[in-house]
């Protein structure tokens, strides 16, 4: 079992969070992004950077995880994808994706861009708070405890 980071987009609690969780537990911890990474020094932390463009890292972790490796990403579409394929998908604000939600959270999405192309919302989610870290974390831990 391995843990699939999504890291562009991932908040910079959230993954030291996720480094020392790797290193209690002694779990691979692979972030994959377009951009250089700065992480702690641990056997159990690996960086892979990826080109520029649409999708790329997405592609990279949905071609390389195995079933049953967990994904943390905020990317609805990402984690339909990671179900798809056996693989488990976690938010970091600590929601679970799964098969029975994700079909109405792809649904929602789609209707929350349509009405940001409209200009009528703006904006996306808020920044995460002390709730969204502990949330995180829990289930964070749950998964590593049943894994």
């Amino acid at each position: 079992m391995q843990i699939w980071v999504d890291a562009d987009a991932c908040p910079k609690v959230v993954k030291e969070i996720l480094y020392r969780a790797a290193d209690r537990v002694k779990c691979p911890l692979i972030l994959v992004a377009n951009q250089p990474l700065s992480t702690p020094p641990s056997a159990f932390i690996k960086t892979i950077r990826v080109s520029s463009g649409f999708d790329v890292a997405d592609n990279y972790i949905v071609q390389n995880i195995e079933p049953g490796d967990l994904v943390i990403t905020g990317d609805i579409p990402l984690a339909a994808e990671i179900l798809d394929v056996g693989g488990e998908a976690l938010n970091p604000r600590g929601e679970v994706y799964n098969r029975e939600t994700i079909k109405q959270k792809l649904t929602m999405r789609d209707f929350m861009d349509e009405m940001r192309g409209t200009g009528i919302m703006s904006g996306g989610p808020p920044p995460l708070n002390q709730t969204d870290r502990r949330e995180f974390a829990n289930a964070l831990d749950r998964y590593l405890g049943k894994n």
